[in-house]
C-alpha cells in the first residue's frame, strides 16, 4: 500500500518562503507522477503543480507560476514543493498525491493516493 507523508508546512509572513516535502513508500516511486494540491476553507481542492514520473515535465497553476517550483528525487522517493514570494491567498492545506498517469494530470480524481495534508498559513 502506498503511503505519502508530507512535511514542511507552517506560518510565514507575506513574501516569505516554505519548502514542502512528500515522502513516498510502498511501491516503485518512479512509476508515479506526483502532484501538489491545496484546499482553502470554503473552497474546492485545486491543483498547484505536478511533475511527471521522470521529472522532466512540470505543470503549474497560473496563480503560482514563477513563485513555486515542484521537483522530485527518485533516489530518495521524495517530491518537493518550493514556495517563494508567498501571499495570504496561498493559505491552505497542501496535499501531495500520486497518480499512475505517469505523464501527470491536473485532475484530482485521477490521483490514486493522497497524503494527510500540511497547513500553510501566510500572514499579511
Amino acid at each position: 500500500q502506498v503511503q505519502l507523508v508530507e512535511s514542511g508546512g507552517g506560518e510565514v509572513q507575506t513574501g516569505g518562503s516554505l519548502s514542502l516535502s512528500c515522502v513516498f513508500s510502498g511501491r516503485i516511486f518512479p512509476t508515479y507522477a506526483m502532484g501538489w494540491f491545496r484546499q482553502a476553507p470554503g473552497r474546492e481542492r485545486e491543483i498547484v503543480a505536478y511533475i511527471n514520473w521522470i521529472g522532466d515535465t512540470t505543470y503549474y497553476a497560473d496563480s503560482v507560476k514563477g513563485r513555486f517550483t515542484i521537483s522530485r528525487d527518485n533516489d530518495k522517493n521524495t517530491a518537493y514543493l518550493q514556495m517563494n514570494s508567498l501571499k495570504p491567498e496561498d493559505t491552505a492545506v497542501y496535499y501531495c498525491a500520486a497518480t499512475n498517469a505517469v505523464a501527470g494530470t491536473t485532475q484530482a480524481r485521477l490521483y490514486d493516493y493522497w497524503g494527510q495534508g500540511t497547513q500553510v498559513t501566510v500572514s499579511s
